[in-house]
C-alpha cells in the first residue's frame, strides 16, 4: 500500500522545483496523488476496510487543501500540475 522509497524519489525528482526540494506544493500533491491511487486500488479489493477508508478521505482532503492553496497563489503552476497528474478530467 505505501509507496517505496524509489517510487517517492522518482516522484520528487519529477516535480521538484530545484535540487533538494521535497516540500513544495507540487511535490506534496504528487506524493498524495500516488498514495490516493494506491489506496483506491486497495479499497476496490477490500471494501469493508473502514480504517483505510478514513485514511484515504484524510489524504483526499489534504490534497484538496494544497490544490486550493496553489490555485489561489499561482494559477499557472496549478494548471500545469493538474494537467501532468491527470486530475480534473
Amino acid at each position: 500500500m505505501a509507496l517505496s522509497q524509489t517510487q517517492k524519489n522518482e516522484i520528487i525528482s519529477k516535480y521538484a522545483q530545484h535540487e533538494g526540494d521535497t516540500g513544495s506544493t507540487e511535490v506534496q500533491v504528487a506524493l498524495l496523488t500516488a498514495d490516493i491511487n494506491s489506496l483506491t486500488e486497495h479499497m476496490r479489493v477490500h471494501k469493508k476496510d473502514h480504517h483505510s477508508y478514513v485514511g484515504l478521505m484524510k489524504k483526499i482532503g489534504h490534497r484538496r487543501n494544497l490544490l486550493a492553496y496553489l490555485r489561489d497563489n499561482d494559477v499557472d503552476r496549478y494548471r500545469e500540475l493538474i494537467q501532468s497528474l491527470g486530475l480534473r478530467r
